[in-house]
C-alpha cells in the first residue's frame, strides 16, 4: 500500500507540474494532499495524528483560495488558462502557493508537522511536496515581484531568528527549509534558471541531511554527539552537510546564495541584497552549532558499540593465590578476634 502511495504522489505532482488549466492544477495538488497524509499518519501516535490534522487543514485552505482564484480567473477573463492570469488573481494564488510551501508569514503550521512525523516523512514534506506549489509560480508570466520579495526576506529572517532557540532535529531542519524557500523565492523574481538551480541544491542538501539523522536515530541536537562512535564516516560527512546547508566557501551551497546576491546586486537592489546576506547569519550559527555537537565535541576514546549509551561489562578477576588465601581466612577472623 506504502508503494502506491508514493506513486500517487508523484503521480499528482507530474499532472500539477503538467497542466495548463487551474482545474487540473487543482486536482493534482488535492491529490497530492491526499496521498500523502496516511504517510504522515503512520505512526498512529497523537502527536502524528494531530500533525495530519494540521498538515490536512493548511494544505485545504491553500487548495480552496486556489480554487477560488481560478474561479475568479474564469470570470474576469474567460480563460482557464494558468499562464495568463488576472492581477487579482495572481496575489491570491501567491498566498495560497506560499501557505503551501510554508514561506513566512504562514510558517507556524510547518515545524509541528515536520516535529510530528517521521524523519522520512519530514524528507518527504520538505522536497517533494515544495515541487508542486513552486510549478504554480513558474508558469505564471507575470507574478508579484513585490510581494515574493517581502515574503522571500521575511523567510530568510524568521527561519534564522526562530531556529536559534531549537533542539529537536526536525524543527531545526524545518526552520532551515523556511529560511531556503526565502532565498527560492527571491531567485523566483530574477531567474527561472536559477531558481530551478536553488531548489535543487536544496533538496539534495536536505536528502543528505535527514539520510544521516535517519541512520543514526537522531532526534535532538544532544543525540548527535554520542553519534561518532557509531559511524564516524556518516559523521564527518554530516559536517559537511550542514556546512553546505550554511552556505560557506567552497561547498555547494554557497553557489546559489552567491548568484542570487550577484542578481541582486546587479539590479537597484543593494539593501536587500545586503539584508539577505545578513539573515544568513543566524541559520548559519544553528548549522556550525550542529556541526560542532556531531564532531568537536567527541571525547578521544570512544567505544566502538552499537549502542549510544556507555556501559562497561563486568569483568571476573583471575583468582591469585594470595586472594584465595583472605577467602580461606575470612571465617576464621572472629575466632582469631575472640582468641586475642
Amino acid at each position: 500500500i506504502w508503494s502506491i502511495l508514493i506513486s500517487s504522489l508523484s503521480t499528482s505532482t507530474v499532472i500539477t507540474m503538467t497542466s495548463h488549466h487551474w482545474l487540473l492544477a487543482w486536482l493534482g495538488l488535492e491529490l497530492n494532499t491526499l496521498s500523502i497524509l496516511p504517510i504522515t499518519m503512520k505512526l498512529h501516535h497523537p502527536r502524528a495524528t494531530e500533525a495530519t490534522m494540521k498538515y490536512f487543514l493548511v494544505q485545504a485552505l491553500a487548495a480552496s483560495l486556489i480554487l477560488f482564484a481560478g474561479t475568479l480567473n474564469a470570470w474576469q477573463t474567460g480563460l482557464w488558462t494558468i499562464t495568463n492570469p488576472s492581477p487579482t488573481t495572481t496575489a491570491i494564488i501567491t498566498m495560497a502557493v506560499l501557505t503551501k510551501l510554508g514561506a513566512a508569514p504562514t510558517h507556524l503550521w510547518y515545524p509541528d508537522v515536520l516535529q510530528g512525523t517521521t524523519l522520512n516523512t519530514a524528507l518527504l514534506v520538505s522536497t517533494w511536496q515544495k515541487m508542486a506549489p513552486l510549478a504554480l509560480l513558474y508558469m505564471m508570466t507575470n507574478p508579484p515581484t513585490n510581494l515574493l520579495l517581502l515574503t522571500g526576506l521575511l523567510s530568510a529572517l524568521l527561519g534564522g531568528w526562530a531556529g536559534l532557540n531549537q533542539t529537536q532535529t526536525r524543527k531545526i531542519m524545518a526552520h532551515s527549509s523556511i529560511a531556503h524557500m526565502g532565498w527560492v523565492l527571491i531567485a523566483l523574481t530574477t531567474s527561472p534558471q536559477l531558481t530551478t538551480l536553488t531548489l535543487m541544491t536544496y533538496m539534495i542538501m536536505t536528502t543528505a541531511m535527514f539520510s544521516t539523522l535517519n541512520n543514526s536515530a537522531t532526534k535532538t541536537i544532544s543525540d548527535m554527539g554520542i553519534a561518532w562512535s557509531m559511524s564516524p564516516t556518516i559523521m564527518t560527512l554530516t559536517l559537511l552537510t550542514l556546512t553546505s546547508l550554511g552556505g560557506l566557501p567552497p561547498l555547494t551551497g554557497f553557489m546559489p546564495k552567491l548568484l542570487i546576491l550577484n542578481e541582486l546586486t546587479m539590479k537597484p537592489l543593494l539593501p536587500l541584497a545586503t539584508t539577505m546576506a545578513l539573515a544568513s547569519l543566524p541559520s548559519l550559527f544553528f548549522y556550525i552549532r550542529m556541526a560542532y555537537t556531531t564532531t568537536l565535541t567527541t571525547p578521544p576514546n570512544t567505544t566502538n558499540t552499537e549502542h549510544k549509551w556507555r556501559f562497561k561489562p563486568l569483568l571476573t578477576p583471575t583468582p591469585t593465590p594470595m586472594m584465595t588465601l583472605a577467602l580461606l581466612l575470612t571465617p576464621m577472623t572472629p575466632i582469631l578476634y575472640t582468641t586475642t
